[in-house]
């Protein structure tokens, strides 16, 4: 099986595992050359450590029962994304609207802002310029389609 077969077929049966009641969403399968597979997921609620594990021991399962890899040569990591980790789907923008970000543009540029809103098209982040008395806040939207990527920003 290819890497990019792999990645489909195991995307497939995370989307079975998922339970159908609840707002866990996939983010993305990573997997590596060393057989470690790595999936993303994330809810719009949050997502507890306990549920990571019974789909982690559940896809565990179902993969050495299917015989994919040989032998048990595989590990398996079911965890969030991450604040270090791009967001991907339109979904994760939606859940931290009203957090800080960084949107880095497609020509290196980059643009810091609270994210306001997000649609299919644009983001719109509100942004602050100057201080004091000169200080200025404006709405930007910026076009998905000149997002290279949007990481969380996070504030102390």
């Amino acid at each position: 099986m290819t890497q990019d077969n792999s990645i489909t077929a195991i995307e497939s049966l995370v989307k079975e595992l998922l339970p159908e009641n609840e707002d866990i969403f996939l983010v993305s399968v990573k997997i590596k050359p060393t057989n470690n597979i790595k999936i993303f997921l994330d809810a719009d609620s949050g997502l507890s450590i306990e549920k990571c594990i019974k789909i982690n021991r559940a896809l565990y399962k179902v993969i050495e029962e299917k015989g994919w890899y040989p032998d048990g040569d595989f590990s398996l990591e079911v965890s969030s994304p991450g604040l270090d980790e791009p967001l991907k789907l339109l979904r994760q923008y939606k859940k931290n609207i009203g957090r800080n970000v960084e949107v880095t543009l497609n020509d290196d540029k980059k643009q810091e802002g609270k994210l306001l809103a997000v649609n299919e098209e644009t983001v719109t982040l509100e942004q602050h310029e100057g201080k004091g008395k000169k200080a200025i806040t404006k709405i930007t939207g910026i076009p998905f389609a000149d997002i290279r990527q949007t990481k969380i920003q996070i504030v102390f």
